[in-house]
């Protein structure tokens, strides 16, 4: 394959509190000022700038290295502030590199910002002509696509109205198709198309699909959205910090990014509070602890697929004469795959003997081969019926994010498990993968 993109140690640096003026006249001006400590004549009414000149910098990005071929579809994920965005403004000469080389072969097409290279006060029409035309296209060529663009971008109503009175999904629409029609050797698109409906999203992801295949072009695509990731990219890009920390198979790379993510925060093993005020709870139950049991009652985080799961919650009832239940929810990449209660739903409901004071264990045994491969989360939840658990929770740990405690489920190379003797990678969208009965006979 030809190499398209080369770069090599690329580095970009930012001044902290470096602020452009507008003019060369009035970045002197506030220059001058600042060397001699005075008060900076066009800095904003009560802000100093005295402070920031002290040479402090950020490093968005530092020594990065890169090959990219024709026809790859490329993604590039990590937090915000990793230096995603940082990465395609300088491959599409939008700002410079501080240090480093950049080697760039074909036509460049970016759709970067909600309404990039618009004109407020022109039309949708007049913008695409006015893109295409600083893109290097001839007003011939614009009118064999002119009509394509339009009808991709679903705003025949609205084309020929400025772009002012656009909705920053409308914005969207009309760059992308633009940029998409261009026929560019590079299409590069950033977190831009999560303005855009489910549906467009959902187009749009197709025509890059299309275009890169067909048409052998190149595609950078900067998303938080793992599924479309996973979904578009031949292969991924992980930074950190402004570095790439891994490149390779998409799937591969996402799980490592989740994973190494996830566990600055996920718990495994088992978790305990001491007895107090401070336990998750409210003044008729608190949570002591949560953890995670195989069958030989060995606390682990790593269970193999063809294993039992048990998890043993201990709480302390502190008022008597209430009626207590506790919820489990079961949750892989942030998705519930399933709820399950404790033996409270074995009789009718709100007629079930009231709890005493006291410490009291809660078992949840899941069977084997439930689970897919991979890290899967659980919830908490312990209420007071006969109300419901949205109404009457007394814990409901954590509050905010997904994972009290979380365990690994691990593959086996042996025909106990829900794929049998089936050598290859089940369905990667699949929530759970459970071993069921299954009888042919003759009839």
């Amino acid at each position: 394959m030809r190499k398209v993109i080369e770069v090599n140690n690329l580095t970009k640096e930012y001044k902290l509190g470096t602020i452009g003026r507008g003019t060369l006249y009035r970045d002197l001006q506030s220059l001058w000022a600042r060397i001699r400590n005075k008060e900076d004549p066009n800095s904003i009414i009560g802000k100093s700038d005295i402070s920031s000149f002290d040479k402090k910098s950020f490093l968005a990005l530092k020594s990065i290295n890169l090959d990219i071929f024709e026809g790859e579809i490329i993604g590039i994920i990590g937090a915000n502030g990793a230096g995603k965005s940082t990465i395609l403004k300088i491959l599409s000469k939008i700002t410079g590199p501080t240090e480093g080389i950049i080697k760039i072969k074909g036509r460049i097409a970016s759709l970067l910002e909600v309404g990039t290279g618009f004109h407020t006060e022109l039309t949708g029409r007049e913008n695409i002509y006015l893109n295409a035309t600083m893109n290097g296209l001839s007003i011939k060529e614009i009118n064999k696509k002119v009509d394509d663009i339009i009808d991709f971008a679903g705003l025949e109503q609205f084309i020929d109205t400025p772009v002012k009175r656009y909705s920053s999904g409308m914005f969207v629409r009309l760059g992308f198709a633009v940029a998409a029609f261009l026929e560019p050797d590079i299409l590069i698109v950033d977190e831009v198309l999560a303005v855009g409906d489910a549906n467009f999203q959902k187009k749009a992801l197709n025509k890059i699909e299309s275009v890169s295949k067909n048409k052998k072009r190149t595609v950078l695509f900067v998303s938080h959205n793992m599924d479309a990731v996973e979904k578009l990219c031949t292969s991924v890009i992980i930074l950190d910090k402004g570095r790439v920390i891994d490149k390779g198979p998409t799937k591969n790379m996402i799980e490592k990014y989740l994973n190494e993510k996830n566990d600055i925060r996920k718990k495994f093993k088992k978790i305990t509070w001491e007895k107090s005020e401070l336990n998750p709870g409210g003044n008729i139950v608190r949570l002591n602890s949560i953890e995670t049991k195989n069958s030989n009652n060995i606390i682990i985080e790593d269970f193999l697929c063809n294993e039992e799961v048990i998890i043993e919650t201990n709480f302390t009832v502190l008022k008597k004469g209430f009626q207590i239940s506790c919820l489990l929810e079961f949750y892989c990449n942030d998705k519930l795959i399933f709820q399950t209660f404790d033996d409270y739903i074995n009789g009718e409901w709100g007629k079930q003997k009231n709890y005493d004071l006291g410490d009291y264990k809660s078992t949840c045994i899941i069977p084997k081969n439930i689970f897919k491969i991979g890290i899967i989360d659980i919830n908490i939840i312990i209420f007071i019926p006969p109300g419901s658990y949205h109404d009457s929770y007394q814990v409901s740990y954590p509050t905010k994010s997904i994972g009290a405690i979380s365990f690994n489920i691990k593959d086996i190379e042996t025909f106990d498990k829900s794929s049998g003797s089936y050598p290859f990678n089940l369905n990667k969208d699949a929530i759970i993968n459970p071993k069921v009965d299954h009888k042919i006979k003759k009839i």
